[in-house]
């Protein structure tokens, strides 16, 4: 396996957890909208807890800088940190073979 092929395959590993934890905190805030058109949300649901445990680290320490009264920016902004911090992962790791 030669250098540029473990770099192409850690851009692909980078670019799947990126995506997962973006579709996770996607989840999340479709989940929070649901209430409002009526849906109960169990919080002991298997898959609610594992969302609030991948998103929660992530989430929580935006909040304090995000949130204007009731209206919580923390899964946009999250969203926008990960694709910069994607890009750069990205551009690190093809850089790195030539």
């Amino acid at each position: 396996m030669t250098v540029s092929n473990v770099a192409q395959f850690l851009v692909v590993l980078v670019n799947l957890l990126f995506q997962l934890t973006s579709l996770a905190i996607l989840a999340r805030v479709i989940l929070t909208w649901l209430p409002l058109m009526g849906v109960r949300i169990d919080a002991h649901n298997p898959f609610v807890r594992v969302l609030h445990q991948v998103t929660d680290p992530l989430l929580d320490p935006l909040r304090r800088f995000t949130t204007f009264g009731a209206v919580d920016f923390s899964p946009i902004v999250a969203l926008i940190l990960l694709e910069v911090i994607r890009r750069l992962l990205e551009g690190l790791l093809l850089r790195s073979v030539t």
